[in-house]
């Protein structure tokens, strides 16, 4: 599948790579839903859309290989990935393991300014919940979670929890979301979180992340209405 919006690779970040500035692109038409999951990529025609060889394309698309977005399939090309219901249940277990880590072995750095700031960035999801801002909502949701991650210096852990995201957040990113859902992470379970980070529980915050804020058991009817409720709608 040919991404139908004309391309613009010009920046005035011209020091970025030909490879960065595919990729961005890529990553841009994956998330409006001009490439979708389960299409094959047409390598000629896409590298002649940018006017580019296929050598930063393929680089490009073995960087999003290795995340996760596509499979390499001998003399059929790049496939995009669809996600599944198991991979979104590996991935919450994954995601919940790793934040839990880093805030046992990190939390302690948290102080009363950084959990202010996540009570901010809360209320902040509130308000682009009720404004219906999906995009905005997505990105202080990031943020919030990233002031503790950012307290680690596990750049490998730190790189693989964010690409995870991504494919949970991006693949392709939803014109709407489910409204009941968020309301609820934000008023029910990062309420909760922060209410244990200022009583200085880390070990009790560390288990909620794991066992209820990413767990997928907990939000797995949540996961199905937001991922998977057109397919049912498709079903006879």
């Amino acid at each position: 599948m040919v991404p139908t919006r004309a391309p613009n690779l010009a920046s005035p970040l011209m020091t970025r790579s030909l490879r960065e500035q595919v990729y961005e692109y890529l990553r841009d038409e994956m998330n409006h839903g001009l490439l979708q999951p389960g299409a094959f990529l047409d390598l000629n025609a896409i590298a002649e859309r940018l006017g580019v060889s296929r050598t930063p394309l393929r680089e490009a698309l073995l960087q999003l290989e290795t995340q996760g977005f596509v499979t390499v399939l001998p003399r059929r090309g790049f496939r995009l990935n669809p996600l599944s219901l198991d991979d979104i249940r590996h991935y919450y277990e994954t995601i919940g393991a790793l934040e839990a880590a880093v805030l046992r072995n990190y939390g302690a750095a948290l102080g009363r300014a950084e959990v202010a700031r996540m009570r901010e960035l809360n209320a902040e999801m509130a308000r682009a919940v009720a404004a219906n801002d999906f995009d905005r909502y997505y990105d202080l949701n990031l943020a919030f979670h990233d002031v503790y991650l950012d307290l680690s210096d596990n750049k490998a852990l730190l790189a693989l929890v964010r690409s995870l995201k991504q494919r949970l957040y991006d693949w392709p990113r939803r014109a709407g979301f489910i409204k009941t859902w968020e309301q609820h992470s934000i008023g029910e379970e990062h309420t909760a979180f922060l209410d244990l980070l200022e009583r200085g529980d880390l070990k009790g915050a560390a288990g909620y992340l794991q066992d209820v804020h990413w767990s997928f058991q907990v939000q797995r009817h949540f996961i199905h209405a937001y991922y998977f409720a057109s397919q049912d709608r498709n079903q006879p």
